[in-house]
């Protein structure tokens, strides 16, 4: 009945994404999550983002809402999907901004043993032709 959690980063077919999924036994109950960008803490993705809000979807976990992950499923962090008419342009737009966010997730098991995880997401810099940008 153990959770085994996983921060997915799918960037594929105009969809770039955030996940958490749980690839365990038993339930993953996520606590927190914190983004950390150029050495500050938010508690929302949205607070590291300049993005339309309304052209992504979120999750915002707080001491009040807690999330709870069942086996072979996952948490949508940050979705956002591309409509055919949007260029690469405004792809890579969104992953130059996620690039260089790490999120931090504090969760537990049923039997409230601690769970972190931890990913950067440098991955969305793989395909980002642009000189400038640090990756």
């Amino acid at each position: 009945m153990k959770p085994l959690g996983q921060i997915d980063l799918p960037d594929h077919k105009k969809k770039v994404a955030v996940h958490i999924r749980n690839n365990g036994l038993g339930p993953l109950i996520i606590d927190r999550l914190t983004f950390v960008k150029d050495g500050q803490l938010y508690t929302t993705i949205e607070d590291c983002l300049d993005l339309d809000p309304r052209s992504y979807m979120r999750v915002s976990i707080n001491d009040v809402v807690k999330r709870v992950v069942l086996p072979n499923a996952h948490l949508v962090v940050f979705e956002t999907q591309f409509e055919d008419h949007e260029s690469e342009v405004e792809i890579d737009h969104a992953r130059k901004q996620l690039a260089p966010i790490t999120l931090k997730v504090a969760g537990r098991d049923i039997y409230d043993n601690q769970i972190k995880l931890e990913r950067d997401f440098h991955w969305f810099s793989r395909y980002i032709q642009d000189n400038d940008f640090d990756r």
